[in-house]
């Protein structure tokens, strides 16, 4: 069989089930910032009367995420990943990007903006709100500053120039847009122009899918069903509109809210769906393209 019959033949080949033996460490571990769930409410509580504020809510081996409370005119400088790529989820407020070999956008509510590895970016809170942004990169990701009054004090760091030479400049490929809304791919959903979760961020080592639907339109709930677990890496859930519920082991039952931020470590048993009347839409993120879902063989 020459090669693109065996592409052609492998790509329509049904996804199946295979049982086998896997590892099942301690369930729903919890360390450092990550709790099961993340009210925005009490968030915008906690720092209520801040003009600005960022919080910490993922900071495993695999991503970190903050939440962004930005006043109008706050601006971002001219920056680059060396190594990563950056999202940002925009769920209140208005935020001019502006990425070289792009035009310059205006994010809003609802928008999912990205920047490839080595790409300059730099952002600026517009209008006369302020800005809620849902940030996300690589753990241990690195910053590099074009301009040395924007450096950043880092404790036990020193800042020197560097030459950056053969940048790979803007290589978003796998599908990667700079700019998608929540308010375009629900429509596609809903006209059904487009089918299933959509990949809105793929990179070697992070991942965010747009998962939406409706909860009167799956089957009865089960309570009896555990869901999966992931055995290498956690999952987490940044819901874009309606409620979630969740399940997860040792934990209980979550309905999370929009804004909210539910996170599930490896190991522990979950079964996320979309939950209330109307529409459901979570954005899960973790640290693998193709995360393996393990179930109850059954």
């Amino acid at each position: 069989m020459n090669r693109r019959r065996f592409l052609a033949a492998t790509a329509a080949a049904p996804a199946f089930a295979q049982t086998m033996y896997a590892p099942k460490g301690q369930a729903a571990v919890y360390t450092g910032p990550h709790k099961p769930h993340t009210k925005l409410s009490d968030l915008k509580a906690r720092h209520k009367g801040q003009k600005t504020w960022r919080e910490v809510i993922v900071d495993d081996k695999h991503l970190h995420s903050e939440y962004l409370f930005l006043p109008p005119g706050h601006k971002h400088p001219k920056a680059m990943h060396p190594d990563t790529r950056a999202w940002w989820v925009v769920m209140e407020g208005e935020v001019r990007f502006t990425f070289e070999t792009q035009e310059p956008f205006v994010a809003r509510k609802g928008s999912m903006v990205q920047v490839p590895y080595q790409t300059l970016f730099e952002y600026e809170v517009v209008g006369t709100q302020p800005a809620l942004v849902f940030e996300t990169n690589i753990a241990g990701a690195k910053t590099l500053y074009a301009d040395a009054k924007d450096v950043q004090a880092t404790p036990g760091v020193e800042w020197i120039p560097v030459d950056v030479r053969a940048r790979e400049i803007g290589k978003w490929a796998r599908g990667n847009k700079p700019h998608t809304t929540y308010d375009e791919l629900a429509a596609k959903l809903e006209k059904g122009e487009l089918k299933g979760t959509l990949r809105v961020v793929e990179d070697d080592r992070g991942t965010a899918n747009f998962i939406y639907g409706y909860n009167s339109k799956l089957p009865p709930l089960d309570v009896k069903v555990r869901g999966h677990y992931h055995p290498e890496g956690a999952e987490y859930w940044l819901i874009m509109s309606g409620q979630i519920r969740y399940p997860i082991e040792k934990v209980g039952v979550i309905i999370a809210e929009a804004g909210d931020v539910v996170y599930v470590p490896a190991y522990t048993w979950h079964a996320p769906r979309w939950w209330g009347d109307g529409p459901s839409c979570r954005l899960a993120m973790n640290g693998f393209p193709y995360i393996a879902h393990l179930f109850d063989p059954h």
